[in-house]
C-alpha cells in the first residue's frame, strides 16, 4: 500500500477532513476519507498515580458522543513543547496534580481507520494535589481518585446511560502497572 496523494477538503479551527489517495498491492486505486488536527504536534495522555496507590480520573462532557466520558487526563501539545512537558502541563490544567516521575508507556494511534491522530501515554507516579485546576474555557472536569485496588470495579460503578468508560483506560493502567511494582 502506499500514499499517492492528499487533498484537505474542510478546514475548521482544529480539525480538517483530508481524502488520501492510495494504491494497494494490487495496483489498485482508492480513495479514503479521514480527519486530522490542526495546530498541533501530537497529544499526549498521562495515567496518575498517587504514593498512596490511587489512580486520578476525569469525567468531562464530550460533544462527538453525547455523554460524559471517564477518561485520563489528556491533551493536545499546541504549544511547541516537548511532549513530557505537555503531558506534565495537562496533568496540572485538567486536574491541579503535578507528577513526581514521568515514564513513556505507549504511542500509537487513536483511531487509525478514521483519525491520523498519533497518541503518547505517560505514567506519572508520585502525583500530588498541587493547585487548582487551570481548565480552557471549554472544559467542565470533575477530578475522581479511585484506589488503584480493585479499580475496575470502581470505574464500572461510574458508568451509566449518560456516562461511558474510554476504552483506553483499562489497558493503559495496565501498562502503567509496570512502573509502580
Amino acid at each position: 500500500m502506499s500514499i499517492l496523494g492528499k487533498q484537505i477538503n474542510w478546514s475548521g479551527r482544529f480539525l480538517r477532513a483530508v481524502e488520501f489517495e492510495v494504491e494497494n498491492s494490487r495496483g489498485a486505486r482508492f480513495k479514503w476519507e479521514a480527519f486530522e488536527r490542526q495546530n498541533c504536534v501530537g497529544i499526549a495522555a498521562i495515567v496518575p498515580i498517587t504514593s498512596d496507590g490511587s489512580v486520578i480520573v476525569i469525567k468531562q462532557f464530550r460533544p462527538p458522543v453525547g455523554k460524559y466520558v471517564i477518561e485520563f487526563p489528556a491533551g493536545l501539545n499546541d504549544k511547541g513543547e516537548e511532549l513530557a512537558e505537555a503531558a506534565r502541563r495537562e496533568l496540572l490544567e485538567e486536574t491541579g496534580c503535578s507528577a513526581g516521575q514521568l515514564f513513556p508507556i505507549a504511542t500509537g494511534p487513536l483511531s487509525s481507520g478514521a483519525s491520523t491522530e498519533v497518541l503518547t501515554v505517560y505514567a506519572a507516579l508520585d502525583v500530588v494535589f498541587s493547585s487548582e485546576q487551570a481548565l480552557d474555557h471549554n472544559e467542565d472536569i470533575e477530578v475522581i481518585k479511585l484506589p488503584l485496588d480493585n479499580f475496575y470495579e470502581h470505574v464500572y460503578a461510574l458508568q451509566n446511560e449518560d456516562t461511558y468508560i474510554d476504552l483506553k483506560l483499562y489497558g493503559l493502567l495496565e501498562l502503567a502497572k509496570r512502573y509502580i511494582l
